[in-house]
């Protein structure tokens, strides 16, 4: 059950957005990689989940992986610049983007002690071990 994990996001509603989404893609304004658009797969192993996050562009250093009680949070900022000049050295176009990116994870039945990450060619991949299931202690009381 996947119950485990469970990503939380907040979004927005706006009617207008169809409008925005055009006119960005109309003047091709739109950035080549959007933060927002994380791609985020969650495998069940059996004994344990694994996720994979495509962070691509990012450095080891820009990511963030933190746990508070039985949240994980996983979030990276990035900083990149694109510049073209011309022979004489002039800019013919320079487009920076900076933003951030924030998910979180219910991890209530993982163990947390065990998670491991590994960042590797823009993937992050988190083994996420689930907490061993207990059978409830049966027990005969005495009668006095």
């Amino acid at each position: 059950m996947l119950y485990g994990l469970t990503p939380f996001e907040r979004s927005t509603y706006d009617l207008f957005n169809v409008f925005h989404e055009f006119e960005k893609d109309f003047f091709n304004s739109k950035p080549s990689h959007d933060l927002r658009s994380c791609r985020t797969d969650i495998c069940d192993k059996g004994d344990k989940f694994v996720l994979e996050a495509e962070l691509p562009g990012f450095a080891k250093e820009d990511i963030n992986i933190d746990i508070n009680g039985d949240y994980l949070t996983l979030s990276a900022s990035h900083k990149s610049e694109k510049e073209d000049k011309d022979k004489d050295g002039n800019y013919i176009c320079r487009e920076r983007s900076y933003g951030s990116y924030q998910r979180r994870y219910d991890i209530s039945n993982i163990d947390s002690e065990a998670i491991q990450a590994e960042y590797k060619n823009g993937i992050l991949t988190l083994d996420l071990p689930k907490k061993a299931k207990t059978e409830p202690e049966t027990r005969r009381l005495e009668i006095k």
